[in-house]
């Protein structure tokens, strides 16, 4: 496909793993290295950058004073402590880039704006259509477009770009492959003709998994199995900061389409289900058959990897309510004694969100 930009595909790594360089020519170099830290760890000082990053003390104030001419990073009030002059915490400034991501699920397509670190300031949810003869999708550029608006126009020029995050599982979909790569095509190119941003195509369960470790409860876990449950369970492996991802999809059919399947033999109504709401009501026995069949195959994928790779952190990402992760992730502890399973809190529009983390990964931070 000509003139793609594919997002790298692993998170972002975190900086204290890496050296910075202190020549001239490598300055962008060392401003994504500090931009990087300050992702990963909130009110550090200049001191703490230099020891985690390997900048000499000039480099350092060199960077960020243009980052903070630049608006990227912004200074906290002074703290004074028992000797020497008082530290200034340094942090990224929210509003210092914004980006649009999308996600196209199983049934439906969401559309969320996000500043700097990751807080959504714009999210709405469209139906799953079909192709239209003028355009393959016209409601995205008018809600992508809406999106932009609802910022002031004078931050427009701080938007980095758009992240798609499409399903490499195309029965998903319900698509012939064909359809599915046409419709994706057009897609790209209304967004980069019409809205005038570079766009981002990411897989979309590796974009949940950068999501979750630029944003959410795995910035700090080097190693770990992504766990992502949607209509499927979908499964990556991150080693040392960076998501393995196989050339064919991997899916397993537990996921919600499998429970909205089990209420529907015992004659209930699943809509609940797909309308990313705070909570599910209770579904009886359907629901405790299905989290029993999800654990198992959870636990199998576990198994699995452990003779090859040791992992002991899981993270269990979805749109579903977090209750009901919390709840799985509960089980599965008690059912695998040594592994730590962790809930994602990027709540309702995890894979959204990780596609907005795209740009922002392309463009501000170390790959």
């Amino acid at each position: 496909m000509p003139d793609m930009r594919f997002a790298p595909p692993n998170p972002l790594r975190i900086a204290d793993r890496a050296s910075g360089l202190n020549a001239v020519s490598v300055r962008s170099y060392n401003e994504r290295l500090v931009l990087s830290l300050l992702l990963q760890s909130k009110d550090i000082t200049r001191l703490e950058i230099g020891e985690r990053t390997g900048l000499s003390a000039q480099t350092v104030s060199v960077i960020v004073r243009s980052l903070e001419q630049e608006g990227l990073i912004a200074k906290g009030e002074a703290q004074r402590g028992r000797v020497g002059p008082p530290t200034v915490p340094i942090s990224l400034n929210p509003e210092g880039a914004y980006s649009v991501g999308i996600s196209v699920g199983h049934r439906q397509v969401e559309v969320v704006l996000v500043d700097f670190v990751g807080s959504i300031r714009f999210r709405t949810v469209l139906p799953l259509s079909a192709a239209s003869q003028d355009s393959n999708h016209p409601q995205f550029m008018r809600t992508v477009a809406k999106a932009v608006a609802s910022l002031p126009q004078h931050l427009h020029t701080r938007i980095a770009g758009i992240g798609l995050a499409l399903p490499g599982d195309e029965a998903e979909l319900e698509l012939t492959p064909k359809a599915t790569r046409e419709r994706f095509d057009a897609l790209q190119d209304e967004l980069e003709k019409e809205i005038g941003y570079p766009v981002y195509v990411q897989n979309d369960i590796t974009a949940a998994a950068g999501g979750e470790s630029m944003f959410g409860v795995a910035k700090h876990l080097s190693d770990y199995l992504f766990f992502y449950l949607g209509a499927r369970l979908h499964s990556r492996l991150v080693l040392n900061h960076q998501i393995y991802n196989t050339t064919a999809a991997v899916s397993f059919d537990v996921g919600i389409l499998r429970l909205e399947q089990e209420i529907r033999k015992n004659g209930n109504s699943p809509s609940e289900l797909w309308e990313r709401r705070a909570d599910w009501p209770s579904f009886g026995d359907a629901e405790i058959a299905w989290q029993r069949e999800l654990l198992e195959q959870m636990k199998s994928s576990i198994a699995a990897l452990k003779p090859f790779v040791p992992v002991a952190s899981i993270v269990l990402s979805s749109y579903a309510p977090q209750a009901v992760c919390k709840a799985i992730c509960r089980e599965l502890e008690q059912g695998m004694p040594g592994i730590s399973a962790i809930a994602g809190n990027i709540e309702r529009s995890p894979k959204a969100v990780g596609a907005a983390g795209l740009p922002f990964s392309s463009r501000f931070m170390v790959e």
